[in-house]
């Protein structure tokens, strides 16, 4: 039987290689640090829309714009009518606006982690220069600062108002640091919250509907038992009643420690030492949200 002599290989003369023109990289070595800030500023930039599409702007200024225009008109009816003082305390103001707060935290938390985990790029950050805890820090703090300008914008546009009305400048001032602090607690704790529970899921309607869900019920169940507590006369429970919710937490740091009216029924605030429990538990929800982050990256970037 005749056998086939096999096929040669090419003969070396027509092999080639091709310079397609790609280069070392001889510039410097930015690191971590510059990693990390660079995740942070992008991660801020994104909480507004900024950087991203037309559509993805509205919602984010649209908040902003309906955080702002309230307190305009409250320093435009205080300079015409040359009031003595403005309609609403620095510190109530969030207070009174938590609804918003609540939409623009469950819109933005999402929008920030959500689609690394569903794309599956957490593992591409943690492969170098980025560690778990610089990305969770950077998330953490972009979403934090975005919500810190979100609350702190409408009270420098009434601290504005107000020395534009000529009110006491010293007054004025301690209500608007005290101001400051309030909404900066409120900023970390509502940030910590959102970033939890969107981290969860990868499908951002989800994690919209979760945070909504927790935020509202939350404030409207412990809102209802202190209503009922109050109107069986159990004053003293009511402080108490208000650790369970976030927004009565910050509601009873500030009327404890930043000379704030209370919004429980019946304007039964905690006294400085119930107010000690409230300061603690916030520190502790901010602790615990930033340490179940890094448990819940841990396991992504693996």
């Amino acid at each position: 039987m005749a056998v086939e002599n096999p096929v040669t290989a090419p003969s070396g003369d027509q092999t080639r290689i091709h310079n397609i023109g790609y280069r070392t990289y001889d510039g410097p070595r930015l690191g971590r640090s510059y990693a990390t800030r660079s995740l942070y500023s992008q991660s801020l930039r994104g909480a507004y829309g900024l950087g991203r599409s037309v559509k993805s702007k509205v919602l984010p200024m649209l908040l902003f714009v309906v955080m702002c225009v309230p307190a305009a008109i409250m320093v435009a009816v205080a300079v015409a009518t040359k009031a003595n003082d403005l309609p609403v305390d620095y510190t109530r103001y969030a207070i009174i606006m938590q609804a918003v707060i609540s939409l623009y935290v469950a819109s933005q938390a999402p929008q920030s982690v959500s689609r690394d985990l569903r794309f599956k790029t957490v593992p591409l950050y943690f492969s170098r220069p980025i560690e778990t805890a610089d990305y969770v820090r950077a998330k953490y703090a972009a979403l934090a600062s975005a919500m810190f300008i979100l609350t702190a914008a409408p009270l420098i546009v009434l601290y504005v108002g107000a020395l534009l009305a000529k009110l006491d400048f010293a007054d004025q001032t301690k209500g608007f640091g005290q101001g400051l602090v309030s909404v900066a607690l409120l900023s970390l704790l509502f940030a910590g919250i959102g970033l939890v529970i969107a981290a969860v899921t990868p499908r951002r309607g989800f994690g919209i509907a979760a945070v909504i869900a927790v935020l509202t019920i939350s404030y409207g169940a412990v809102s209802t038992v202190q209503a009922i507590a109050d109107a069986q006369g159990s004053s003293s429970a009511i402080p108490w009643i208000g650790l369970f919710s976030p927004v009565t937490l910050i509601d009873g740091v500030q009327s404890a420690f930043l000379g704030a009216s209370s919004a429980f029924p019946g304007a039964v605030g905690p006294s400085s030492g119930e107010g000690v429990v409230y300061v603690l538990a916030v520190l502790g929800l901010i602790a615990a949200c930033y340490g179940l982050l890094m448990r819940r990256y841990k396991k992504v970037g693996l």
